[in-house]
């Protein structure tokens, strides 16, 4: 398994936008992070960008689960790049 890290922001009026998703949004994240594919995500302060680190075969399958996701589906996620990450410490 590859560990990647996700960089990506939101879109204005986050906060507000997110509100009927939340749940579901909450709820796959919790799924994710007991699947081991998970290991971190959420907002900088002020939730214009969005940070995680996944565990994954390949960067595919990471896109794939940021791309099914409601926040992406719905617009509250704007933009996002995945890169390939070595923890060294």
């Amino acid at each position: 398994m590859a560990r990647f890290v996700l960089w990506g922001t939101y879109c204005s009026d986050a906060l507000e936008k997110r509100t009927p998703f939340r749940e579901e949004h909450l709820a796959r994240l919790q799924s994710l992070k007991q699947q081991g594919t998970l290991i971190t995500l959420g907002p900088t302060e002020g939730s214009t960008h969005v940070f995680g680190i996944f565990e994954a075969q390949n960067l595919s399958i990471v896109r794939d689960l940021i791309e099914s996701d409601v926040y992406w589906k719905q617009g509250i996620w704007t933009n996002f790049e995945v890169y390939p990450w070595i923890q060294a410490f």
